[in-house]
């Protein structure tokens, strides 16, 4: 009798431990197929953040000549905290090719209103009076619509302004000659007007070979292609070398 209950125990002990060892399996397979599913699942995707290409700068473009470069850089260096405090930062300093006393300065600005009482100011007048500044210097302020920032090195520039009857129909026939202009050396650099009037047109060019391109300028190819783009009046061409850059 003794050892009839030993073998039952015995059998039920190893019935559990069976059913146990089953539903443990069961367990584990469930588990690693849950782990399974969430290592297949996909993360969201999601679209990648596109930034708009940045707006060209205003420009505050100086003119003017000097009686001696040397003898005037250094009071242009000493005006900077005045500039800064105006919105004005540094960008381009050239000087002509037909007369190196012919100085170009190019100002980055982040307010015109500041930028006009600067260069209408008595103060800016008679530091450029003690700096040798011959005359009275030409002033504009031009919203650039095109700047291209390729590096081309040791490249001459002209500068082109004239007015326009309309700005879209001019820039339709200005888009539609730049191959006329790459063949005559020229490679479109800025393409802008001045602030608030769109009328007044400034170019800039960087010429690769100067031949061609002053050819190209006195073509009568230029001269009715202007026309016909609505151009008003004679253009103003400013040939010159850059000779620092911010």
């Amino acid at each position: 009798m003794k050892q009839f209950r030993f073998l039952a125990t015995l059998l039920a002990t190893s019935m559990s431990l069976f059913l146990l060892s089953c539903g443990s399996g069961d367990n584990e397979k469930k588990a690693d197929e849950k782990t399974k599913d969430t290592s297949q699942v996909k993360p969201a995707e999601t679209t990648p953040a596109t930034t708009a290409p940045a707006k060209p700068a205003d420009l505050m473009v100086i003119q003017h000549k000097v009686a001696n470069y040397a003898k005037w850089k250094p009071f242009y260096d000493g005006h900077d905290s005045a500039r800064k405090a105006n919105g004005l930062s540094n960008y381009v300093i050239a000087r002509g090719i037909d007369d190196s006393n012919m100085v170009l300065i190019a100002l980055k600005m982040s307010d015109i209103d500041k930028a006009k009482a600067m260069g209408g100011s008595q103060e800016l007048k008679d530091r450029m009076k003690k700096a040798g500044v011959i005359g009275a210097p030409t002033i504009s302020y031009v919203e650039e619509v095109m700047q291209d920032t390729t590096t081309i090195p040791q490249a001459a520039r002209v500068r082109v302004t004239h007015k326009v009857k309309d700005w879209d129909a001019w820039k339709k026939e200005f888009d539609d000659h730049k191959q006329a202009r790459m063949d005559a050396g020229l490679i479109d650099r800025v393409v802008g007007h001045s602030i608030g009037d769109n009328h007044m047109v400034t170019l800039v060019f960087a010429i690769t070979d100067m031949a061609k391109a002053k050819a190209f300028m006195k073509s009568k190819d230029l001269k009715d292609k202007m026309a016909k783009a609505g151009v008003e009046g004679p253009p103003t061409f400013f040939f010159y070398n850059i000779v620092e850059k911010y």
